[in-house]
């Protein structure tokens, strides 16, 4: 039966503008941008210098890229063998949100160390931009045509050229858009996470343990879903235990925050009011 929809792809993830431009690393960058400010924005908000944000913000970036970078090319280590200058190529896609977040917050954590900041503070005002970073930088996927789901015959099924259909799939030209769900369940679930902590007084890095177990919890089926080429253990892809794990590391964090952390009165003050993501 001839499909009734789909959602075409890009047939490029390069622009031309007189200098060629990598889409995936732009959105990457506009990313970056967009939770800079939003995060910056909170953290004054609460009623802090907004320049102790500014100078962890390098470090923290400068870490999670490379820790992104790193964690793709450990866990697949296979596609890079024979031509390791690949590893380079970060416009080519490749940046893992674990990396991310583990790399990030080692940085954050250090800069904090060196300046005597409020990291779990910081971690907290930083989680609603860092998931509409991540909302914004799967799109990359999407020009890339890569990280797609099984093939599925729904309306919003993703085309993808035969070119970059995995073995075994040439016949199939319409694909679960995981890029898609992954990017609408980040910004539903910080919404989520954001009227929570309007209505309850968290303690500090609660809502940053809260976004952990969300997203990994949904991150857990996404993998179920995806047909590219992955590692398994047991029968399972590496990064589904990888949700596994670090759901129960951030319940264990959680509930370790509620006995050992602090409320922020000043924050619950200024976030009082209509709901808002930064203002």
């Amino acid at each position: 039966m001839p499909l009734i929809a789909s959602i075409p792809s890009p047939s490029d993830g390069v622009i031309d503008i007189g200098i060629s431009l990598h889409v995936y690393g732009v959105l990457l960058a506009i990313g970056v941008i967009v939770a800079s400010i939003i995060a910056e924005r909170r953290w004054k908000r609460w009623g802090h210098d907004p320049r102790e944000f500014q100078s962890v913000l390098v470090l923290m970036v400068i870490c999670g890229l490379i820790g992104a970078r790193l964690y793709h090319v450990i866990t697949d280590y296979q596609l890079f063998e024979g031509d390791w200058l690949r590893v380079f190529e970060v416009w080519e896609g490749g940046l893992s949100i674990w990396g991310v977040v583990l790399g990030g917050m080692i940085g954050l954590i250090v800069m904090c160390r060196i300046k005597g900041h409020d990291s779990l503070g910081l971690m907290d005002a930083i989680v609603p931009g860092l998931a509409i970073a991540q909302a914004i930088g799967r799109w990359g996927n999407w020009f890339n045509q890569e990280l797609f789901g099984e093939p599925t015959d729904l309306p919003w099924g993703l085309e993808i050229d035969p070119e970059n259909r995995p073995a075994g799939f040439d016949k199939k030209p319409t694909f679960h858009p995981t890029f898609l769900y992954e990017s609408l369940y980040v910004l539903v679930l910080i919404a989520m996470l954001v009227r929570i902590e309007r209505r309850v007084q968290l303690k500090r890095g609660q809502l940053s343990a809260l976004y952990v177990m969300g997203y990994t919890f949904g991150r857990f089926f996404l993998e179920h879903l995806r047909i590219d080429d992955a590692n398994l253990i047991l029968g399972f892809r590496v990064n589904a235990w990888v949700s596994v794990v670090a759901f129960l590391a951030g319940l264990g964090w959680f509930l370790w925050l509620g006995r050992n952390s602090t409320v922020d009165e000043s924050k619950y003050a200024a976030i009082s009011g209509p709901p808002r993501i930064a203002a």
